[in-house]
C-alpha cells in the first residue's frame, strides 16, 4: 500500500466524511461546527450568504482585537495594592543614636588649626568695615584696614602666618555680578580677576586685595562662592550660594574632609564621642541597660554612633506591651561646648529607627532631638510586600543587582540607599581615582585628599551634579521586595523643668564624673522615650491584577459574546487546521510523484 492511499484513508477515518479538497473541507466545517455564523453562510440564499459572511468576518475581527487587548493587559503584569491591619507582638526596632557633631573639637583642634585660622581670617576680611570709599564702578572697596591686610603674613601680635597653600587648594572667592557677561572674581587674599564661563581667565587689571563691607554683603552686590579647579587648574567652576553661611559650611566640609581622610579609622573613633560619656542612662521597659548594650559603628557624617537592639550578636528584643512605659528611655549628653564651630551648625542628637541588621543612613532617614528637651517618639509599623519579577523590579537580597554593595563589610542587609551610595563611590573611583570620605572604600583604593589627589573636589562636584551618572545608579539599583517602615509621632517638652534641674544635674554629674559639682547643663542634655503606640500594624501588599484564570475567562467571554463559541469550538477550529495540513501533505506527495513520473518519461520516451 503506497503512502498516498494510507494518508487518504487516515484522513477519511479522522473526519468521518468528505473533505479531500480544501473546498470540501471548508464546506464540511461550516456545516458541522457549533460556532454561530458559518452554518448560515452555506445554508442561506445568495443575498443572506453575503450578509452572514460579512457579519461573521466582522465579529471574528472584533474577537481577535479584544483578545489582543486582553493578552497585552495580562503581559503588562500590573499589580493592585491591598491594605490589611493586624495585631501581634512585634520586635522592637533597632535604634541608632549619634551626636550631630562628629568629633570633639578638643581632640581634632590640632588637625583643623590651620583651617580654622583661615576661615576666621577670611570672615574677618569679608565682614570688617571698609577703610575707605568704594570705587565708582562697583568693584571692591579699598585696601582694607591694616589688620585685614596683615592677615596673609601673620597678625600684628606675632602669631603664625596663615597656611595659604591650604587656602589655594580650594579657595573661597567673591563674585561681583553687576556685569553678568563679565563677572569679577575677587579672591579674598589675592588680587581681583575677571572670569567668564567655567574656565578661569585672569584679566589684565589687577588691584589690591578685595575687602567688601557689611553693607556690600547686605546689598547683595557680591556673592560668596567656592572655587573648584581640576588637577591641572585649566578648568574651574564656581559653586555659588545665596548665603555666605552656606558657602562657608560647604567650604569647611570639603577642606575638613580632605584632612580627616588621611587620619586612620582608629584615631577617628578615638576622637569621637565615646559611649560611656554620651549615654548617661538607659532603661528598656522595666529592665535597666547601659552603654554596653549598644553596638558602636563609625559613621562618616556623625562620627561614633551607637545602635540598640541591632540583632547582630544577640536575638532582637520583643516589645512586651505598647505604651511609653514599655519602650526605650535614654538620657544623652551631647557636650555641645566641645562642638566644631564651622563644621556642625546644628546641635542635638541624630537618631533613626530601622530594621535589625540594616545599616542606618541617618543623613537621609534620621531625625534630630533637641538639647534641653524630652522627646517622645510613638512608633507605628508599616510592612511593605512587593511582588518580584515580572510584576516589579525589586530584589530579595541584592544578589541580582549589578552594583557591588560596599556596605556588606558591615554584614548588613541590602538596601537601595546602600546600593546608590556604592554606585556613586564606584563612579567616584573610576572618574577621580580615589574614593569619597563619606562612603566605604573598594579594595585597593584610598580616600581623596588635597595632597595626593589635587582637583578631587572639582571631580566630586561634577560627578555629584551629573544627571547621567545619577540616572545610571537609579537604573542599576532596585528596591527591596520586603521592607518595614517605622512611622513616628514626635512630641517634645522642656526637660528638666526649672524646679527639678538642680537635683537632676547634680545626680547625673556625680554618676558620670564622680563629681559633687554640676558638670552638665541644659544645652547638652537630651531625654528620649521611644515606644510602640499600639500593636496594630499595617501590611501593604501587592497582588497580581491579572492572572491566568482572569485571562482565560476573559478570552472565553469575548469569544462567546461575539461568536457564540466555546472551548469546543476552538477545538473544532484546530481540527480543520490539522485536516488542512493533512490535505496539504497529500497534495505535496502527489506533486512530487507526478514530477518524478514526468522526469522518467523525459528520460525514457520510448518506454511502454
Amino acid at each position: 500500500m503506497n503512502l498516498k492511499k494510507y494518508l487518504v484513508r487516515a484522513l477519511h477515518r479522522l473526519q468521518k466524511g468528505p473533505g479531500y479538497t480544501y473546498k470540501e473541507l471548508l464546506v464540511w466545517y461550516c456545516d458541522n461546527t457549533n460556532t454561530h455564523g458559518p452554518k448560515r453562510i452555506i445554508k442561506e440564499g445568495p443575498k443572506k450568504k453575503l450578509v452572514w459572511f460579512f457579519l461573521t468576518l466582522l465579529f471574528a475581527s472584533l474577537v481577535f482585537w479584544q483578545w489582543g487587548i486582553l493578552i497585552n493587559t495580562y503581559l503588562s503584569y500590573n499589580v493592585t495594592s491591598s491594605l490589611s491591619i493586624g495585631f501581634k507582638t512585634m520586635q522592637f526596632p533597632a535604634v541608632t543614636v549619634c551626636n550631630a557633631n562628629p568629633f570633639k573639637y578638643s581632640e581634632v583642634k590640632h588637625l583643623l588649626k590651620d583651617l580654622d585660622r583661615l576661615i576666621e581670617a577670611a570672615l574677618e576680611r569679608i565682614l570688617q568695615p571698609a577703610a575707605g570709599n568704594s570705587s565708582e564702578n562697583g568693584s571692591a572697596p579699598g585696601n582694607g584696614s591694616e589688620n585685614g591686610s596683615a592677615l596673609g603674613n601673620g597678625s600684628e601680635n606675632g602669631s603664625e602666618p596663615l597656611n595659604l597653600e591650604l587656602w589655594h587648594q580650594i579657595p573661597l572667592v567673591l563674585i561681583d555680578e553687576h556685569d553678568k557677561d563679565n563677572p569679577v572674581i575677587l579672591d579674598i587674599f589675592e588680587s581681583s580677576q575677571t572670569a567668564g564661563g567655567n574656565h578661569s581667565s585672569v584679566g589684565n587689571e589687577t588691584s589690591t586685595p578685595a575687602t567688601p563691607t557689611n553693607a556690600t554683603l547686605e546689598e547683595k552686590k557680591y556673592k560668596l562662592a567656592v572655587k573648584l579647579c581640576s588637577h591641572q587648574g585649566e578648568n574651574c567652576t564656581y559653586r555659588n550660594f545665596s548665603s555666605a553661611a552656606q558657602a562657608v559650611t560647604e567650604w569647611y566640609i570639603l577642606q575638613s574632609t580632605s584632612i580627616l581622610a588621611r587620619v586612620p579609622l582608629q584615631d577617628r573613633i578615638r576622637m569621637g564621642y565615646q559611649a560611656e560619656d554620651m549615654i548617661l542612662a538607659c532603661l528598656y521597659g522595666a529592665e535597666p541597660c547601659n552603654y554596653k548594650n549598644f553596638t558602636q559603628i563609625y559613621h562618616p557624617d556623625h562620627g561614633n554612633c551607637y545602635i540598640f537592639n541591632w540583632g547582630m550578636d544577640e536575638e532582637a528584643l520583643n516589645s512586651s506591651n505598647p505604651g511609653a512605659e514599655f519602650g526605650l528611655k535614654l538620657i544623652l549628653d551631647i557636650s555641645q561646648q566641645d562642638y566644631i564651630p564651622f563644621l556642625s551648625s546644628a546641635a542635638g542628637a541624630r537618631l533613626m529607627l530601622h530594621q535589625q541588621k540594616s545599616f542606618p543612613f541617618l543623613k537621609d532617614q534620621g531625625i534630630y532631638a533637641m538639647a534641653g528637651t524630652e522627646t517622645s517618639i510613638g512608633v507605628l509599623v508599616d510592612e511593605l510586600e512587593r511582588m518580584g519579577y515580572p510584576y516589579s523590579d525589586c530584589t530579595m537580597n541584592g544578589s541580582d543587582v549589578p552594583v557591588k554593595n560596599l556596605y556588606s563589610q558591615y554584614n548588613t542587609s541590602y538596601s537601595i540607599q546602600a546600593c546608590l551610595r556604592s554606585c556613586f563611590q564606584n563612579h567616584m573611583v573610576e572618574s577621580c581615582g580615589c574614593g569619597h570620605y563619606m562612603f566605604p572604600l573598594p579594595e585597593g583604593v584610598n580616600y581623596c585628599n588635597n595632597e595626593d589627589n589635587p582637583g578631587w573636589a572639582h571631580c566630586y562636584s561634577s560627578l555629584r551634579s551629573s544627571i547621567r551618572h545619577r540616572q545610571i545608579c537609579i537604573d542599576s539599583c532596585k528596591e527591596t521586595c520586603n521592607d518595614t517602615q517605622y512611622k513616628m509621632t514626635i512630641s517634645m517638652a522642656d526637660w528638666p523643668s526649672e524646679a527639678s534641674e538642680d537635683w537632676i544635674f547634680h545626680i547625673l554629674s556625680y554618676e558620670r564624673d564622680m563629681s559633687t559639682n554640676v558638670t552638665l547643663d541644659r544645652n547638652g542634655i537630651i531625654k528620649l522615650n521611644i515606644y510602640f503606640q499600639e500593636y496594630n500594624y499595617r501590611t501593604i501588599s501587592e497582588s497580581a491584577a491579572t492572572t491566568i484564570v482572569w485571562l482565560l475567562s476573559s478570552l472565553g467571554g469575548q469569544f462567546g459574546f461575539w461568536m457564540g463559541g466555546s472551548v469546543l469550538c476552538l477545538i473544532e477550529f484546530g481540527e480543520i487546521i490539522i485536516d488542512s495540513l493533512w490535505i496539504t501533505i497529500i497534495h505535496i506527495i502527489s506533486w512530487c510523484k507526478g514530477l518524478k513520473q514526468k522526469r522518467a518519461r523525459a528520460q525514457y520516451p520510448d518506454a511502454p
